[in-house]
């Protein structure tokens, strides 16, 4: 897409309000400091993870299962094990239930749970009915970046992955097919799976937030080489990455005709799957495989 078209997506024009309106707003009540809706209830509450344990997993020896270089402006899928850790310095990832893809990661649920934007110790939970974490972030390189002066944070749950169709859509007609969806469509194909496989994503190392008018915006990645992030797997699970076509965002111009510049700013990345030298480690410290939500999905229609 070109700038022509990128400018014509942020232009608004501030509602022009009827007195009635302009009363109501100017009479709005202040409000004290919001209580976000999810919290920890106490030490042992699903969203509490055990930082002792996770610390003590992330640092123990390990043992290399696959190790993988992604081409930039590609796609991978890999499969990963229960208490397996993936480490990678990727930018997108999405996962689901190894055996059964249609328990996958939801990512406005984890957006409550925990955060706009993710970091170590929060989680990537599944989708109904199944509601349990698929992965636990063990550690992020990036975690020093915190709140940016324009209010941007890393690791972002609050877009998606850009697609053909919107880029067909606002373009005018368009047709290109350089989209993180369409590097994930062939990369689950090899698992059998088709594009209606693909589901919500993280955009890992991507710094994204809301301007002024709640308009969603991003910025260049701080990531740089050697810069990573460790998850580890709560179930069997099958991962997939795209080595993002506008690569850091710095030359992001979405589309053919900024096709160029993107490729400047894109890098190859780096995927490595590792199982705990020690494999009694997990059960002795009391760690167990995430398990499904207990309710039995009545939802009052029973007599």
């Amino acid at each position: 897409m070109s700038q022509r078209h990128l400018g014509a997506l942020t232009m608004s024009t501030d509602p022009v309000l009827s007195e009635a309106d302009a009363a109501r707003l100017a009479s709005r009540r202040q409000l004290p400091p919001p209580v976000p809706a999810y919290l920890p209830t106490g030490p042992n509450s699903p969203l509490a993870v055990g930082k002792e344990l996770y610390s003590k997993i992330q640092s123990a020896p390990r043992v290399l299962e696959q190790s993988f270089t992604i081409p930039i402006r590609s796609g991978k899928a890999w499969t990963a094990s229960a208490g397996s850790i993936s480490s990678s310095a990727h930018r997108l990832t999405p996962s689901r239930n190894q055996h059964n893809p249609s328990e996958r990661f939801w990512a406005s649920r984890t957006r409550q749970l925990h955060s706009t934007h993710l970091t170590t110790h929060d989680r990537l939970w599944s989708c109904l009915p199944y509601m349990r974490p698929l992965l636990t972030i063990l550690s992020d390189s990036l975690s020093w970046y915190g709140t940016d002066s324009n209010g941007g944070r890393v690791h972002d749950l609050l877009g998606t992955r850009c697609d053909p169709y919107i880029n067909h859509l606002l373009s005018g007609g368009q047709s290109y097919d350089h989209h993180c969806h369409s590097n994930l469509v062939r990369a689950v194909s090899e698992f059998g799976l088709e594009e209606r496989d693909v589901h919500d994503v993280i955009n890992l190392f991507q710094v994204t937030g809301l301007d002024e008018k709640g308009r969603y915006c991003m910025s260049a990645c701080p990531a740089e080489k050697g810069d990573y992030i460790e998850f580890l797997a709560e179930v069997d699970v099958l991962m997939g990455l795209s080595t993002c076509p506008g690569g850091d965002l710095s030359l992001w111009g979405f589309g053919a005709d900024s096709e160029k510049e993107m490729e400047k700013c894109c890098r190859p990345l780096k995927v490595e799957v590792f199982r705990l030298e020690d494999g009694g480690l997990l059960e002795r410290e009391g760690w167990r495989k995430a398990e499904v939500s207990g309710y039995k999905g009545g939802h009052g229609l029973g007599a």
